[in-house]
């Protein structure tokens, strides 16, 4: 084999490293001209401990080990080598006169990859060290690449756990208090990034902006549309927001009404085809004052609203999701009265499925927040997050979970 061919080098520029021990300098002198000649960098050594030493001080590509020497003999060389951190990857062929099959037994079960007997062919001992040095060459660039791939998945943890950081941010506020009314809200995303999104937003003179969002699909994409959104849809101190006109919140008719909203959002963001994204919103302004929610769905499961007394009902509302028409949205109006609650929710919360494939289901949800009602808001909110987690099994649920309530007090 020419000395050139890249079976005999670690790399492009550097030959293979051999080291041969054995205590006879006849074997030495004939295994190191013997693999010199097919262009391998060769170091002879007499002895255990000097093959230690030597592999210590410069780890070779591959080993050719006796097992009958004086002071240590090949197994327990062997058995040093692979104690060692730095040099147990290397490969050992053993090449010895033993032809007992203990031995080699023995030789396989220390350590050894391969196992020659005296006296050898010429053209077996090159067949078996090119295999192993091919088989050592792939070894390592697998494990090359497996430390590329870990580095790659560390920076990629670490950067959604900031992007999802950067998204809860948008999320409601523990110090969101507005007059006459009480919020509560739950949110569990299926993945370390969600598309759902909800926030409950002051927008002055008593009245509150309340909005649940739902982008298709799951992943990066997705929750870069949700955070998109949500950032139009942020509190009027922010530049963004297209909640308000002209940053002015003297006047009502500063607030932009939700149906305008929608019909803005429609306008931004036009359905493409090449990421087949798309959003389903419900967005409303609260006056909590005089009760009156008015409000917006687009593609989006209708307010859930629970009567002071009688039972709770699902207030459907035909609509399409964000971008997929060129229609005008349409507004609805709902009155609130004192000790009434309304509820906002992704179709994670209802399709919310367990282990027989069954959806958590509108009549489940109806009957758990119907049960809801003698407990405070807060409460009622955590006994049905609960319920929904017991269903779907615990763990992450396989869609976004999104549900925002208030309370009229009045």
């Amino acid at each position: 084999m020419n000395p050139a061919t890249p079976d005999n080098r670690t790399s492009a520029a550097q030959p293979a490293s051999i080291l041969i021990v054995d205590d006879t300098p006849a074997n030495l002198q004939v295994l190191a001209g013997m693999l010199k000649d097919r262009g391998y960098r060769v170091r002879p050594v007499p002895s255990g401990r000097l093959a230690l030493a030597a592999a210590q001080r410069d780890p070779p590509d591959l080993i050719l080990l006796d097992i009958n020497m004086p002071d240590m003999n090949g197994y327990q060389v062997c058995e040093h080598l692979k104690a060692d951190g730095m040099l147990k990857g290397i490969p050992i062929i053993f090449i010895s006169a033993l032809t007992e099959q203990l031995d080699k037994v023995k030789a396989f079960a220390t350590g050894g990859v391969d196992y020659i007997t005296k006296p050898f062919q010429m053209e077996e001992l090159h067949a078996r060290v090119e295999t192993h040095l091919k088989l050592r060459r792939l070894q390592i660039e697998l494990e090359e690449t497996n430390l590329r791939l870990e580095r790659a998945n560390d920076r990629m943890s670490h950067d959604l756990k900031a992007a999802a950081t950067i998204q809860r941010t948008f999320l409601p506020s523990a110090a969101v208090k507005v007059a006459g009314a009480e919020f509560a809200w739950g949110y569990r995303p299926c993945d370390e990034l969600a598309g759902d999104a909800l926030n409950i937003i002051p927008l002055g003179g008593g009245r509150v902006g309340l909005y649940v969002l739902d982008v298709s699909g799951h992943g990066v994409s997705a929750a870069l549309l949700s955070v998109t959104l949500s950032r139009l849809l942020s509190p009027p101190t922010d530049p963004s927001s297209i909640l308000i006109q002209d940053g002015n919140l003297v006047d009502r008719l500063d607030i932009i009404p939700p149906a305008k909203v929608a019909n803005r959002l429609n306008e931004l963001f036009p359905f493409h085809t090449a990421t087949g994204q798309f959003a389903t919103l419900i967005y409303g302004v609260l006056n909590v004052s005089t009760g009156d929610f008015r409000h917006v769905c687009a593609g989006h499961a209708g307010p859930l609203h629970l009567p002071v007394s009688g039972p709770p009902v699902i207030l459907e509302h035909p609509g399409f999701p964000i971008g997929v028409a060129d229609e005008a949205y349409d507004e609805r109006h709902l009155h609130l009265a004192p000790g009434d609650r309304l509820f906002l929710y992704s179709d994670g919360v209802p399709e919310a499925m367990n282990s027989s494939g069954d959806h958590f289901g509108n009549a489940r949800l109806l009957e758990a927040i119907g049960r809801g009602r003698t407990k405070c808001l807060k409460e009622g909110m955590a006994t049905l997050l609960e319920e929904i987690i017991r269903w779907h099994g615990g763990g992450r649920p396989k869609d976004d979970i999104s549900i925002l309530a208030v309370e009229v007090s009045g």
